[in-house]
């Protein structure tokens, strides 16, 4: 394969992550978004991909030899998610076909695919863990189901190969991005030493007793560029994850430690952090100010709801990467070292004091 590649959603987690691995691998990567940023190395490609007419344009002169989708947009309903999404994904696969360049699109999904959307996240017949990728579909719609969908009828139109990627929560860097608990918990434990509150565990029991695991942003991106340069993974779905396991009755000792906190004893009772840090904008702007930080707000770090859902979830969850190991991808990383790393790297960039 050529080594040109757009990466949409580059300013995101995964797709910042993604745009500096290939952009270290030698690649050339031009980012999407509707309003790109400076990301050095990055050439920047301004779209709406809800306007298709738009997207066309701004891809007209654009001759990608990878694609990576590593965004979405969260509506207010799921059939607006489906809506939206879909199109986006039409747009921007409609855009690229006139360049006829397209050799390998990426797509990112979640382990939504296997515990429902949104509205009906963890809830009804859910498929046993580990999940593993032949267990298919929930009879529920979904919108990484219709992002699929378009990826499948474009590549079979236009014959390019695809690959769909489907993480844990995942941890990495990044501002404004609606789903970061690793930032949402590094803010928390920030506030809780702030202001002497105690460092609870907000989730359910579930969740504090049971196994879980995680997907790191770096290696994510590793598994997207072995994807869409490896034959044998073309065509194919994937789990991703780093590859161990914990308990969270485990790990929030261990994330209390680097901020220098003592943990508070866990009573079983779910505290949402969309209730604990309701009234936190005030207190985290005057530490921003007081310790020089670079982002004051606080609605652009942190991510309650999206933290709460995955903390408070009824079950177990634990994710088989089984078919990607026989495939020959092998990359692993602790979890616990994952999130220290990103807690020093938001330190360095001044995110967090």
């Amino acid at each position: 394969m050529a080594r040109t590649a757009l990466v949409v959603g580059a300013s995101g987690i995964i797709g910042s992550a993604t745009a500096d691995l290939l952009l270290s691998e030698g690649w050339t990567v031009h980012g999407l978004s509707r309003r790109p940023g400076r990301q050095s190395g990055i050439m920047p490609v301004a779209a709406d991909l809800q306007d298709g007419a738009a997207t066309a344009a701004a891809l007209a002169n654009l001759r990608p030899d990878a694609v990576f989708i590593t965004t979405w947009l969260r509506q207010d309903s799921e059939a607006e998610n489906i809506r939206v999404n879909a199109e986006m994904v039409r747009n921007l696969l409609g855009g690229l076909r006139a360049g006829g360049s397209t050799r390998h699109v990426a797509l990112v999904t979640g382990l939504k695919h296997y515990l429902g959307p949104f509205e009906a996240y963890g809830n009804g017949a859910l498929p046993q863990t580990p999940f593993r990728e032949d267990q298919g579909r929930l009879d529920v719609e979904n919108f990484y189901y219709a992002q699929e969908d378009e990826v499948f009828a474009a590549a079979e139109r236009d014959d390019f190969s695809w690959s769909v990627h489907r993480p844990h929560t995942v941890i990495g860097v990044a501002v404004g991005n609606a789903m970061n608990m690793g930032t949402t918990l590094a803010v928390y434990a920030t506030l809780c030493r702030e202001t002497g509150r105690p460092f609870r565990f907000p989730g359910s029991a579930a969740q504090w007793n049971g196994l879980t695991d995680m997907t790191d942003a770096r290696l994510l991106s590793r598994h997207l560029l072995w994807a869409a340069t490896t034959p044998e993974a073309q065509n194919e779905a994937f789990n991703v994850v780093n590859g161990d396991v914990f308990r969270w009755s485990w790990m929030w000792g261990r994330l209390a430690e680097w901020f220098g906190l003592e943990p508070a004893e866990f009573d079983g009772s779910v505290l949402p952090l969309e209730v604990q840090m309701a009234d936190d904008s005030p207190v985290w702007r005057s530490i921003a100010e007081r310790d020089g930080l670079v982002e004051p707000d606080l609605e652009r770090l942190s991510s309650p709801w999206h933290t709460d859902a995955d903390l408070g979830r009824p079950i177990e969850v634990v994710t088989d990467m089984s078919k990607s190991r026989k495939l020959g991808f092998t990359v692993y990383r602790s979890t616990d070292d994952a999130f220290f790393d990103l807690f020093a790297r938001l330190r360095a960039e001044r995110l967090i004091p």
